[in-house]
Formats: structure tokens, sequence, C-alpha cells
């Protein structure tokens, strides 16, 4: 079994720390990428993280995870609430699948309100900040460590 946990990342979310630091915050994606390798590492796993502003990226790195990745946290920004092709991308990957929004999206304007990736997802983690992302990666670990 693969020890990899892909973190992945859609548009503007490269802007981690500098985008409406009142919703998400000053901690940039480098600064997520560095706590969760910390976790993962200590847990006996390994990350890799990845940003797209491109749809269709996004969808190859899920079906590179296929081969690759025993867990997907996925942050699909705007393309949770708009993206078949990212969900039946993930429908297609067989390990487990967690979602994370910094913000509680439940919170904000109603068409974040519904998420594609949902229906997929094994949990789903929204208002914890950038740490919502350690607590996947934490939960994906206990997971497949047993």
């Amino acid at each position: 079994m693969s020890k990899t946990i892909f973190i992945l990342n859609g548009p503007n979310l490269n802007l981690l720390g500098k985008r409406q630091p009142e919703i998400y915050g000053a901690d940039t994606l480098d600064d997520v990428e560095t706590r969760c390798r910390a976790l993962a590492t200590s847990l006996g796993f390994q990350i890799e993280l990845f940003q797209s502003n491109h749809e269709g990226v996004i969808i190859d790195t899920i079906q590179r995870a296929r081969e690759e990745a025993a867990a997907i946290v996925i942050n699909p920004g705007a393309f949770t609430h708009t993206s078949v092709a990212i969900l039946d991308a993930l429908n297609a990957y067989d390990g487990l699948v967690f979602e994370c929004h910094i913000s509680n999206v439940h919170k904000r304007e109603s068409f974040r309100h519904h998420s594609f990736v949902s229906g997929r997802a094994d949990g789903v983690m929204a208002g914890f900040g950038v740490e919502g992302y350690e607590l996947c990666v934490r939960r994906a670990c206990s997971l497949l460590s047993k």
C-alpha cells in the first residue's frame, strides 16, 4: 500500500495568505505544506501537495493518484460548486478522499452551499482554517494505519 497522501488545491489557493485574509487567514500554502508534511512524516506517511488554477490539471493529478496515493485531501476551491468532471475523476479513484475548506462555506453565499465533491468524500472539513488540512491528513493516516 502506498504511504503517500496527495493534497490538491484548486483555483486561487496559490494566493493563500494574500487574498482575503479576513476569510482565509495569513498562512500561505507553503505553511500548510510544511505543517502537513511534518505531521504526515511523524505518522509514517508522506505528502505531495499540488495547486492549480486549471481544472484539467487537477483531474490529471487525481488520475495520477490512482497509481501513486492512498488518499487525497482536496480543496477544490470554486470548482467545488461547479465541477462534475472533478467529481467523475474522484469517483474513478479507489482511495480515501477528504474534502477540505478553510472557511465555513455554509456561512457564506448560498451558491457555496452545494458541493459536487462531498458526494464522493469520506469526510468533509470546513471552517477550521488551514488547520483543517492537518485534521484531514491525521484522519487519513489513522484510517490507513488500521
